[in-house]
C-alpha cells in the first residue's frame, strides 16, 4: 500500500451508492488503469465503478465504523443516538449485504447497542455481483471474500451466530427460535434475502442455484475438471451474465428461456438483440420460446451428465445445469409470525416496519408499496431508514426510485432503464 507524502492529506475512501463498492485511494483501481495512490479527485470523469458500472458522480465519501471513536463520543456525550436506545436489543436474520449494512448503520448510531446476527452460512462479506463475472476476470472464489464474518463481527462488536438457522418467530413473546436456541429481541429484522425459484422439473438435486457464495464455490469446483457443456435455464439478468462469463472461461453454453430472446424484460430497449449479436463469437447457443418438460440424469459415472427435454420435443445434454429462473422470497418465517405479505414482507417505508410491532424487513425480502426490489442500490437507503427508526433518530423515509441496471456481460455491457422485481 502506498503511503502519502509527509504532511499530505491521508488517503480517503469513497463508496458506490449503487452497489457498495469502496474505492480506496491508497489501493487505486489497477484493473481500470488507476494506479495505487490515485486521488479520487484526479479520477477521470468517464471512469465507472468496476463492480456495477455507475459513474464517479455516484460515489460518496466513506468512513468505516470505528468502535473506539464511537465509544469516545458516547463518553463525551457527543454521540447522535438517544441514551435510552441502549436498553434495546436487535436480532438480524441474514448476513448478506442487507444484514451487514444494517449492522454497520446501527453501530454508527449506538456504540453499545446489543446486536446479534443470525446467519445460515459463515457470514463472510463479499460482493454478490462478482459471482457472475469472476471466472472471466480470473478471480478465484476465495478471493471474493472481502472480510470474514468473524472479523466483521469483531470490528462491529456484533454477536455472530454463524451456520445457524432461524426456525420460528414468537411475535407475542418477542422470541426467535433458532437451531442454537431461543433469542429474545426488542427489534427483529428479517434480512434473509430471496432464493432462486425452481419450477418443475428443476430441483436442488439436479441443478445449481447461484445466489450465494457457498453455492458458487461448489460450482467453480465442479468446473475445474476442464471445459464442459453447461446449460442455463433462464436468460434474464443473472442467466445472461453467467452465460457470458462461463463462455469466456472456456465452457460450451446452452441458454434456454421461455421468451424469444435474452433479457426479455428490456425488449423495448433492444437488449436481447444486442446481446445475441455480441455472442456470435462466443460458444453460446440461445434457444428461446421453449417450455422445459424434463431433466434427467443420464450417466451415473464419476462425471454425470444430464438431458433436458422441452414440451416441443427438443433435447439438450449438459455436464452442469444452472437455474437462473428468478428469485422468490422465503415465506416460512413471515407466515409463522402472521406478517402481511405481498410477494414479500409488507413494510412501512417510514420505518421499514412490518405489520407486527418490533419486526422489520429490508432487502430482497421486503415489499414496499407492492414492489420487491431484487437490486443492491436500495439496500443502503433502506438500512438508513431502519437504523433511524430503531435508534429513535429523526424519521428518514425510504423512497423507491427507478433502478438503472448495468448488465455485466463484458462482450456487450449494457445500461438499462426500469429495473423491477
Amino acid at each position: 500500500m502506498t503511503a502519502p507524502d509527509a504532511g499530505a492529506t491521508p488517503w480517503q475512501k469513497y463508496i458506490c451508492d449503487a452497489c457498495g463498492y469502496v474505492y480506496d485511494e491508497a489501493l487505486g483501481d489497477p484493473d481500470s488503469g488507476l494506479a495505487p495512490g490515485t486521488r479520487f479527485a484526479d479520477i477521470p470523469e468517464d471512469w465507472v465503478c468496476p463492480l456495477c458500472g455507475v459513474t464517479k458522480a455516484d460515489f460518496s465519501p466513506y468512513q468505516p465504523v470505528c468502535l473506539e471513536t464511537l465509544r469516545a463520543q458516547a463518553r463525551d456525550g457527543a454521540g447522535p443516538w438517544p441514551a435510552n436506545c441502549q436498553a434495546s436489543s436487535v436480532v438480524i436474520v441474514g448476513a448478506g449485504r442487507a444484514g451487514w449494512t444494517l449492522a454497520e448503520r446501527l453501530r454508527a448510531q449506538d456504540a453499545a447497542l446489543p446486536i446479534t446476527l443470525v446467519s445460515a452460512c459463515s457470514g463472510d462479506l463479499y460482493d454478490k455481483p462478482l459471482l457472475s463475472v469472476a471466472l472471466a476476470r480470473g478471480i478465484a472464489p476465495q478471493q471474493l471474500v472481502k472480510e470474514s464474518g468473524r472479523d466483521a463481527a469483531r470490528r462491529l462488536d456484533v454477536r455472530l451466530l454463524a451456520h445457524t438457522h432461524a426456525i420460528r418467530i414468537d411475535a407475542a413473546r418477542q422470541r426467535l427460535r433458532t437451531t442454537r436456541g431461543n433469542l429474545a429481541y426488542s427489534h427483529l429484522v428479517l434480512a434473509h434475502g430471496a432464493q432462486a425459484g425452481l419450477p418443475s422439473p428443476l430441483s436442488t438435486a439436479n441443478c445449481w442455484r447461484i445466489n450465494h457464495l457457498d453455492d458458487y464455490r461448489k460450482l467453480r469446483a465442479a468446473l475445474q475438471a476442464g471445459p464442459q457443456q453447461v446449460a442455463i435455464v433462464g436468460a434474464g439478468l443473472i442467466g445472461s451474465e453467467l452465460a457470458n462469463d462461463l463462455a469466456l472461461g472456456g465452457h460450451q453454453l446452452t441458454l434456454l428461456d421461455s421468451q424469444p430472446e435474452p433479457l426479455a424484460r428490456w425488449r423495448d430497449q433492444g437488449a436481447g438483440a444486442q446481446l445475441l449479436q455480441a455472442w456470435q463469437a462466443l460458444p453460446i447457443r440461445f434457444v428461446g420460446g421453449i417450455e422445459l418438460a424434463g431433466l434427467q440424469r443420464i450417466d451415473a459415472g464419476e462425471r454425470p451428465r444430464y438431458r433436458l427435454s422441452t414440451a416441443c420435443g427438443q433435447q439438450f445434454e449438459a455436464d452442469q445445469v444452472i437455474a437462473a429462473t428468478g428469485l422468490q422470497t422465503p415465506s416460512r418465517l413471515a407466515q409463522g409470525a402472521a406478517l402481511d405479505w405481498d410477494r414479500g414482507i409488507v413494510v412501512d417505508p417510514q420505518t421499514m416496519g412490518s405489520s407486527q410491532p418490533g419486526i422489520y424487513a429490508l432487502g430482497d425480502c421486503a415489499s414496499v408499496a407492492g414492489t420487491v426490489s431484487r437490486f443492491i442500490e436500495p439496500i443502503s437507503r433502506q438500512a438508513s431508514t431502519l437504523a433511524a427508526a430503531i435508534c429513535g433518530c429523526p424519521p428518514l423515509r425510504y423512497e423507491g426510485r427507478p433502478v438503472v441496471v448495468r448488465v455485466k456481460t463484458s462482450s456487450c455491457p449494457l445500461t438499462l432503464q426500469g429495473g423491477t422485481d
